[in-house]
């Protein structure tokens, strides 16, 4: 049957690939885009609209006659320590107006990102698991935290089939970064093909869990797919891709371009960072609906370089 489907944040860095995945799958199904900026996708539908306009939305959600959203539009960790105001805004409000029109025009099923910043301190760091504590020390954790909350309510209260991953560092060749922590790991190629000599703004060691584009856009396709009974957890599930530090990928690149130098420069997003888990475990998405990563860090410089090139 053909569905009508709703992209939030269509022309960021996850909204891009996203969109063209649809295409490319030839997929029958209308692609109705929502950003604030009209991005190259010419073959959708889009809409300039607000995340917190709720009327335009709910204008939207009813000519378009909506049955799937795909709900991308947020503030990033880095850009959200900036603008808090903002940030909670787009993050919770935003979040609270897709959940509450989605209840309106009864929508069969609704995607949101969580992230790995859900994590605190005082987080086991390593393998970290589904149920460990989230107590995050920044405000893009925190809304992230609660917006998994609020999609768990959504669901037990109003039967909303609503599915979440926390995503790790997504890196990718389609879209520049958005405004996060992990965004070095996507500016680091563009200095490489440049040769140009790469400031990162993390310490050499800072090891993080990361993920190919390809890999968090199966990811989303394979939970939207799978059977509502197959999704035990209601917040978001824990997946996991690789985990590198800036050294690690630096010296990975190095085999392919010897002259590419890199120098390091912290500045508030270590601390974010080191807040953060160093690798996840994601044995319940595993058991649940079947999610495997493909890609490890060889694999994601080679495709890196060779796309940017």
């Amino acid at each position: 049957m053909k569905k009508n489907i709703l992209i939030t944040g269509s022309n960021g860095q996850i909204g891009k690939e996203l969109t063209e995945s649809f295409k490319e799958k030839n997929n029958a199904s209308n692609i109705i885009c929502l950003d604030l900026i009209k991005g190259k996708q010419n073959h959708f539908k889009f809409y300039k609209c607000n995340i917190l306009d709720y009327e335009k939305l709910n204008s939207i959600f009813k000519k378009e006659k909506i049955n799937e959203v795909y709900h991308l539009a947020a503030y990033l960790s880095a850009k959200a320590e900036n603008n808090m105001n903002l940030a909670w805004k787009v993050n919770m409000d935003g979040l609270q107006n897709i959940l509450e029109l989605s209840v309106k025009y009864n929508i069969k099923k609704v995607f949101w990102p969580s992230s790995i910043a859900v994590f605190g301190e005082d987080a086991t760091k390593t393998k970290t698991k589904q149920n460990e504590k989230t107590n995050p020390n920044s405000i893009y954790g925190i809304t992230k935290v609660l917006g998994e909350r609020l999609c768990e309510f959504f669901f037990k209260n109003y039967k909303l089939d609503i599915r979440s991953v926390r995503f790790p560092g997504l890196i990718g060749h389609k879209s520049m970064p958005g405004g996060g922590t992990t965004d070095y790991a996507v500016d680091i190629f563009y200095s490489a093909v440049k040769k140009e000599k790469f400031s990162c703004f993390l310490k050499e060691n800072t090891l993080l869990p990361m993920m190919h584009m390809d890999d968090s856009i199966r990811a989303i396709h394979e939970i939207m797919n799978c059977e509502s009974k197959q999704i035990k957890i209601r917040t978001s599930y824990n997946i996991s891709g690789c985990s590198f530090n800036p050294k690690n990928i630096f010296d990975e690149i190095k085999k392919y371009i010897n002259e590419f130098k890199i120098t390091y420069k912290p500045d508030f997003r270590q601390n974010l960072a080191e807040s953060w888990p160093n690798s996840i475990d994601d044995t319940e998405a595993k058991k649940d609906w079947n999610w495997k990563s493909n890609y490890k860090i060889s694999e994601i410089v080679k495709s890196m370089l060779e796309n940017i090139k």
